[in-house]
C-alpha cells in the first residue's frame, strides 16, 4: 500500500540550508541517483538503519504525498519493494511537519507517531 504521507531524513544542517533555499538540495545517493529519495511510514525505521549508521540526530520531514503531483512516483528499490522518489526540486514548502529524532538508549531512533 502506498503511503498518503511520506517521509525524508535528513541531517539537521541539510534541513537548515533546505529551508533558507526553499528547496532540498540534491547530495549522497541522490545527487548520484537524481531524484530526492523518500520513504514510507512503514520504511522509515530500515532507512534508518541501513542508511543512517553513523548519524546520531536527524531531522525526520514529512509530505503529503498527493500534494507532491506526478513528481512523485513509487518505484522499486531495496529488495523490489516500491519506494516514493521524487524528481524535481522538492520546496520545502510542501513540508507538512519535521521532528528532531535522536538515538534511544537501545542504539535506536526514537520516533514519532508516524502517519501511513
Amino acid at each position: 500500500m502506498q503511503s498518503t504521507t511520506v517521509y525524508k531524513i535528513l541531517s539537521p544542517a541539510a534541513w537548515t540550508q533546505a529551508r533558507s533555499h526553499g528547496v532540498l538540495a540534491l547530495a549522497g545517493v541522490d545527487a548520484r541517483d537524481g531524484f530526492v529519495h523518500l520513504s514510507g511510514a512503514a520504511q522509515v525505521a530500515e532507512t534508518l538503519a541501513l542508511h543512517f549508521t553513523n548519524a546520531d540526530e536527524l531531522i525526520l520531514v514529512a509530505f503529503n504525498a498527493t500534494a507532491l503531483g506526478p513528481d512523485l512516483r513509487w518505484e522499486a528499490s531495496r529488495d523490489g519493494a516500491l519506494f516514493p522518489h521524487f524528481h524535481g526540486g522538492l520546496a520545502t514548502s510542501f513540508a507538512t511537519d519535521a521532528w528532531k529524532i535522536l538515538r534511544g538508549p537501545d542504539g535506536v531512533f526514537v520516533l514519532p507517531e508516524l502517519a501511513p
